[in-house]
């Protein structure tokens, strides 16, 4: 557990990332109103339309989006869900954030990607597009010709990441994880960046946090949505609340509480952040694959503390007869596990973090 006192470095880091707030280039107000595709949003506004991908062989590809626009000047904030369309509590939040945050309060600008990937929802798919068969988190930046999970990524890193400062990235836990709710925090290795996506982690108020290293790189090298944002020297997050295809309150309202907190954090919207006393910081995790095709039987369960060796879960044929054993690699915390019962070789079947 991490607890609640700061050291010198992290005293450094908060004031760097204060200086860096209020040093923001003024986005939002340049000349004329906010504009995302043919969104446009003036001072005090609210409005919401369609980033329209659509072509004569693919004619429904429309993505939702709102924009938030306050009357006074402050950062860009992206929220982005439905990037996996089984991930419905993330979805559930921005809607209602869009119908309930009240602009006069706000300062800055607000853009929420209500339902990145609508193939996927609509198909009600795990992990990929069923159009292409693309996990639509591994196309960034995308391509403007490309497939259809290729094009959407490259609407949403040109129309969306490259118009923001923050980037949050919202999922839910697959139709087939169970959870325990946490968020990816980016170590880029650049001082700076990763002081300020660390204070978004914690300020997003979520009890895990899950440090996933590796240099920030190009963009055309991104695949991931907040990769992108990286990238392109902005702090971005990837956040995990839900699970199961779960549209439980719970869910829904964590979810929210997170986009609220980092809205209050970034002040732009009065208040503090709601953020638990202590937060367990994860490392070094690593998704389990299946070894085969068959049905999976978990033997443990998400946020349990694990042991090497312990039995992860049990792979059957199609008659129920025990086919193998896979074990727990390494002591950990479990941040997700499959609870749904088929799965195919090199499917995940769980994730679990280091805690020392």
């Amino acid at each position: 557990m991490r607890q609640n006192q700061l050291s010198l470095n992290q005293i450094v880091s908060l004031i760097l990332v204060s200086v860096y707030l209020h040093l923001l280039p003024n986005l939002t107000f340049a000349e004329g109103g906010f504009r995302v595709a043919d969104l446009i949003a003036d001072p005090g506004s609210h409005v919401s339309g369609y980033l329209d991908l659509s072509t004569n062989d693919e004619p429904d590809v429309r993505i939702p989006v709102t924009v938030l626009r306050g009357k006074s000047s402050g950062p860009v904030l992206a929220l982005i869900a439905g990037t996996h369309g089984y991930e419905y509590a993330p979805i559930l939040a921005l809607q209602r954030i869009a119908r309930d945050l009240d602009v006069s309060e706000l300062r800055g600008t607000v853009i929420i990607v209500h339902i990145a990937n609508p193939s996927a929802f609509y198909g009600r798919s795990v992990y990929v597009n069923p159009t292409d068969n693309q996990n639509l988190n591994r196309q960034y930046p995308g391509k403007q010709n490309g497939s259809y999970s290729e094009r959407i990524a490259f609407a949403i890193t040109h129309e969306v990441i490259e118009k923001s400062d923050y980037v949050i990235d919202m999922h839910g836990g697959d139709g087939n994880e169970s959870l325990a709710p946490f968020v990816y925090m980016a170590v880029t290795g650049d001082q700076a960046l990763d002081a300020q996506t660390r204070a978004l982690a914690e300020a997003f108020g979520l009890p895990n946090i899950v440090a996933d290293p590796g240099p920030a790189g190009a963009v055309a090298d991104a695949m991931f949505t907040d990769r992108t944002a990286l990238a392109m020297g902005k702090p971005a997050l990837t956040t995990e609340t839900g699970g199961l295809g779960s549209t439980d309150e719970k869910w829904t309202s964590m979810a929210m509480s997170g986009a609220y907190n980092v809205l209050r954090y970034l002040e732009m919207l009065p208040g503090q952040p709601d953020v638990p006393r202590e937060q367990v910081f994860l490392h070094d995790y690593e998704v389990v694959s299946s070894p085969g095709k068959g049905i999976f039987l978990p033997a443990i369960a998400a946020g349990q503390f694990v042991s090497e060796g312990e039995l992860l879960g049990i792979l059957n044929d199609d008659f129920g007869n025990r086919m193998l054993e896979i074990l727990v690699p390494f002591d950990g915390m479990v941040n997700y596990v499959v609870a749904t019962p088929p799965v195919s070789k090199g499917e995940p079947v769980a994730m679990i973090s280091r805690t020392h």
